[in-house]
């Protein structure tokens, strides 16, 4: 695994997002690579909690749009670079094993949709997270269509989506989308006292919760990712899609 590390230690698992050069922006590569610690983390008996976090000065500044005339030379690198993101929020959110996430810096895009899919999250209080997809002509995935609404109503999620405005670690905290927020150089010893805490807890309970809590049977979570990958495929297909990321990544560069 080149983009991410995965370290265990006493019954915990530490996954940590390393393309800290590119502050962790979302490559297929990663998504690839993210999905086999997050596997291998699950199928460890010894692993009882997964602590997720991002190498350098960002947890996941999104989509990394530099890459996005690889992602979308085909159909199927289309469909494996949406189906690589959707199915880690598979693997966060419908695997029976707490997920602590340890979120500092940039959670953009992706990386605010992966925040949304961890169990608990303790934030660094310079985090800063936003949805750009509406202003890149893209579509959001991680199952936040079902998500977010829920967590905080229609209204105010459809303020998040459409107007993707910049949120810090307060404003989430406010909206109860992360349980605490601490200085930078708490983050990594707060969410590990956490998943140390729920690593302590019954297995077979916690489990079960986590299955009842995400939708159980008729999963909507699995409805609402399956939807988000024909939107989001469909919208990388867009002429207006590739000229509004193009725009973008130049406006940067200048």
């Amino acid at each position: 695994m080149s983009t991410v590390e995965l370290r265990v230690e006493d019954g915990l698992a530490f996954v940590t997002l390393s393309r800290p050069e590119r502050l962790n922006a979302i490559s297929t590569t990663l998504t690839r690579d993210l999905n086999a610690a997050l596997e291998q983390a699950q199928a460890d008996d010894e692993v009882r909690a997964i602590v997720l976090l991002g190498k350098g000065r960002a947890f996941c500044a999104g989509d990394d749009l530099k890459e996005f005339d690889q992602q979308t030379e085909n159909q199927n690198t289309i469909d494996t670079h949406i189906e690589g993101i959707q199915q880690v929020t598979r693997n966060l959110m419908l695997c029976d094993k707490i997920v602590v996430g340890a979120i500092h810096g940039y959670a953009v895009g992706g990386g605010f949709e992966w925040l949304l899919n961890c169990d608990m999250v303790v934030a660094a209080d310079d985090l800063v997270a936003f949805f750009p997809e509406m202003e890149w002509g893209q579509f959001v995935t991680g199952a936040v269509t079902h998500l977010l609404p829920m967590a905080i109503g229609y209204q105010r999620a459809m303020e998040l989506f459409v107007l993707g405005e910049r949120q810090n670690a307060a404003a989430l905290h406010a909206m109860g989308l992360v349980n605490r927020v601490v200085p930078p150089a708490d983050l990594l010893k707060t969410a590990t006292e956490i998943a140390r805490k729920a690593a302590a807890k019954s297995a077979p309970s916690v489990g079960a919760l986590k299955r009842l809590l995400t939708g159980g049977l008729g999963n909507p979570i699995e409805a609402a990712l399956r939807q988000e990958s024909v939107e989001a495929i469909q919208s990388f297909q867009r002429t207006d899609t590739a000229e509004r990321t193009r725009r973008f990544t130049t406006a940067k560069r200048d």
